[in-house]
């Protein structure tokens, strides 16, 4: 009993002289009948397919009503529905026996959420053609001063928000079945070198209380400028990328053992400098030499074996400045559907644009829109992200300069949306700048506290949602942009009597 699409364009060619979007009415109807006969069917298929998905206009309204009646309560029959059509021909037939139709074609309730996931891919390859002519079309009619980069820009938004609309959750999911995968995290964790459930960063007191970064977390990475924000982050980024180890699975795919792979969006850095920044880190060579080239041979030995040795790690660097939170989700998805990806740094979070819509609105909507599509895609790619952020002047004014959560700038979405805040503070910075008269008694003060304070860094734990809070002591080596884990008295060597 399938329908006449042509009666859905009166004026249409035969339809073996044009080629028909994809669509299957036979399916929509099986499924629109599993509906009236039993309301059970729609709750299978409610939770992702609505009216707008059906390729005729008929099954629209059909499906719209049916779905009004069942919410509010009633049954939706043939019989229900009939009274809300109104009189005309479709395909052939009335209104009433169309409906009476439907329900004697049925399929049965166990098949609709397959019919239905049938419909709803039909109708996302349907918007993919739509985007598709749209692009052909502007491309040939574009006025001259209309720029390219436009055009793809809006066809990467587009393509987004297909993307984020484009897949069925799986809505919920039995107790046992999360318990079990709670167990497996837990098993992974404990097999693991230092029994980590997430990936090590490299600093061991830091992986201690969060347990390395987990998937799927938003981690906030912030400080005032001159902290070694950027810093930390390359150092972690290298760190877990030099430890990647991976194994083939059955399928031919590949399973990170240890380390990871790792993507780093520098909007404010250049590669290159973010490569002379790890050269230094990794050579024990001031990264301000090795750009003015003041390195002897022996120097530039060791830079060309660290080179060596950096060339195979898998750090992929995008340096664009000025990218949309949907190019960035984009160009992620992309990186891990092509190489893998177990790690995104983003650095850093106030140079990354939202929507056009949401710039319109202040900037405090366009940052929550950034930060929600932060935690979001983090859960899409089930990877951490570490997202850097600067904070607010007013931590200039306090006497203690520890950073706060309510010193995140510009939006309270920065730390209602982030899994794990972290704050980067060496008191070393603010020492050096307020230097008293020498030979004064707060002289000596100032020159006792400074060498306590020499080459060391906290990284505050301002929030955790899966874990403690607190305080970790590291140490910085300015001159080559590195972190380090401290030294204490359980991690020395024995000493020998």
């Amino acid at each position: 009993m399938a329908l006449d699409s042509t009666l859905r364009k009166p004026d249409a060619e035969p339809a073996d002289e044009y080629r028909q979007a994809p669509h299957n009415v036979e399916v929509e109807q099986a499924l629109l009948g599993a509906v009236l006969v039993n309301n059970e069917a729609f709750y299978r298929i409610s939770d992702f397919l609505e009216a707008k998905h059906f390729y005729e206009p008929i099954h629209q309204k059909i499906f719209e009503l049916a779905a009004s009646l069942i919410r509010a309560g009633k049954i939706a029959t043939p019989v229900t529905l009939r009274t809300f059509l109104p009189e005309g021909d479709i395909a052939g037939l009335t209104p009433a026996q169309y409906l009476a139709r439907l329900a004697a074609e049925a399929t049965t309730v166990i098949n609709a959420e397959d019919y239905g996931r049938t419909i709803y891919d039909f109708s996302i390859r349907r918007d993919l053609i739509r985007i598709g002519e749209d692009m052909v079309n502007v491309a040939f009619d574009a006025p001259v001063d209309f720029k390219p980069g436009d055009q793809i820009e809006d066809a990467e938004r587009r393509l987004y928000e297909l993307a984020e609309t484009g897949r069925y959750d799986q809505g919920f999911l039995r107790f046992s079945d999360a318990l079990k995968d709670a167990v497996d995290l837990a098993s992974r964790a404990y097999q693991r070198e230092g029994h980590l459930s997430g990936i090590a960063s490299g600093l061991i007191d830091l992986d201690h209380l969060m347990g390395g970064l987990q998937p799927s977390d938003l981690v906030i990475l912030a400080g005032r400028p001159a902290m070694g924000k950027t810093a930390l982050a390359t150092n972690i980024a290298y760190s877990v990328a030099f430890d990647y180890r991976g194994r083939p699975r059955a399928d031919g795919s590949i399973e990170t053992v240890s380390g990871g792979i790792v993507g780093f969006f520098s909007l404010e850095m250049s590669a290159e400098q973010l490569a002379t920044r790890i050269l230094s880190e990794q050579t024990e060579i001031p990264s301000s030499r090795i750009r003015r080239g003041d390195i002897t041979d022996s120097d530039f030995a060791k830079l060309a074996a660290a080179a060596q040795v950096m060339q195979s790690i898998p750090l992929y660097i995008d340096e664009t400045g000025g990218i949309s939170i949907a190019q960035l989700a984009a160009r992620a998805r992309r990186l891990k559907r092509q190489r893998g990806l177990d790690l995104m740094i983003v650095d850093y979070l106030q140079l990354l644009s939202g929507s056009t819509r949401r710039a319109l609105e202040g900037r405090v909507q366009e940052v929550t829109e950034i930060t929600t599509g932060l935690k979001a895609l983090a859960k899409e790619l089930d990877i951490p992200i570490v997202a850097i952020s600067q904070l607010s002047r007013q931590v200039e004014a306090r006497d203690d300069k520890r950073p706060q959560l309510s010193d995140l700038r510009e939006s309270g979405s920065i730390e209602q949306d982030a899994d794990v805040v972290l704050f980067v503070f060496r008191e070393e910075y603010y020492l050096r700048n307020r230097e008293p008269r020498t030979g004064t008694d707060e002289w000596f003060k100032w020159e006792s506290d400074l060498k306590a304070a020499e080459n060391r860094a906290e990284l505050i734990i301002g929030k955790q949602r899966h874990g403690p809070t607190g305080t970790v002591q590291l140490t910085f080596e300015a001159q080559f942009t590195r972190f380090g884990n401290l030294a204490r008295e359980e991690r020395l060597p024995e000493r020998t009597r």
